[in-house]
């Protein structure tokens, strides 16, 4: 039987879109003082809410970059959010926490753009994540080096697929990852982008744990 999940909200990822966040790292540096008027001009907007101390793009998704300011830092991580999930907990069965958790996925759906489901299932997650899958697949013209299915070791909820590009200098990461807004328990749709430098050598295929562990190095903090 398919692992439910009580909300699913997301705004498909294109191709421009993950152009967009490929380009970042090789953009002009940005200074403090400066920030405020690229962002401006791109037509993005600071995130508080959502996520803590983010921003939000042109496209409409999600973006968080470790020392914040995005442009012309290319050992920076960055993660790009174009879905959220709360997974069902199997040790909550007095949904205490659903109340103002649902609150937070109904702050997520209402975002332009945005759409949702509730109930929903793994299946539908993995949908959302397969037509991610084509959009970077077409901005980067190749298909993934791996396809993994995740444990619970990796990330809260139903085990769901990732998928790992890389390019010479950058990893790309698609797939589900730790939810690292105010509230942590519900879980992103993401895609990742960050250096080599957080491991350069991909693990063959049948290596599950040094492949699971190589993910967790680049989908997280």
């Amino acid at each position: 039987m398919p692992i439910p999940v009580h909300a699913l909200a997301h705004r498909p990822l294109t191709a421009a879109a993950v152009a967009e966040l490929v380009a970042l790292p090789s953009e002009p540096q940005v200074s403090d003082d400066a920030v405020e008027a690229v962002v401006q001009r791109r037509g993005w907007s600071w995130e508080h809410d959502l996520v803590c101390d983010s921003l939000r793009t042109g496209h409409g998704h999600v973006l968080c970059t470790e020392g914040y300011i995005p442009f012309g830092r290319p050992d920076a991580r960055h993660f790009l959010v174009f879905g959220e999930v709360y997974p069902v907990d199997p040790d909550d069965e007095s949904m205490a926490n659903e109340r103002w958790l649902s609150r937070l996925m109904d702050a997520w759906q209402r975002q332009p753009g945005w759409s949702g489901r509730r109930p929903g299932t793994a299946q539908d997650c993995e949908n959302v994540l397969t037509q991610a899958a084509q959009a970077v697949t077409e901005c980067l013209g190749s298909a993934p080096e791996r396809t993994v299915v995740s444990s619970a070791a990796v990330v809260t909820g139903p085990a769901l697929t990732h998928r790992v590009w890389r390019t010479p200098t950058h990893a790309l990461v698609l797939g589900p990852a730790a939810d690292n807004g105010p509230y942590g328990y519900l879980t992103h749709l993401q895609l990742s982008y960050t250096s080599l430098h957080c491991g350069p050598e991909l693990p063959p295929q049948e290596d599950e744990d040094g492949l699971a562990g190589w993910i967790t190095a680049h989908v997280d903090w």
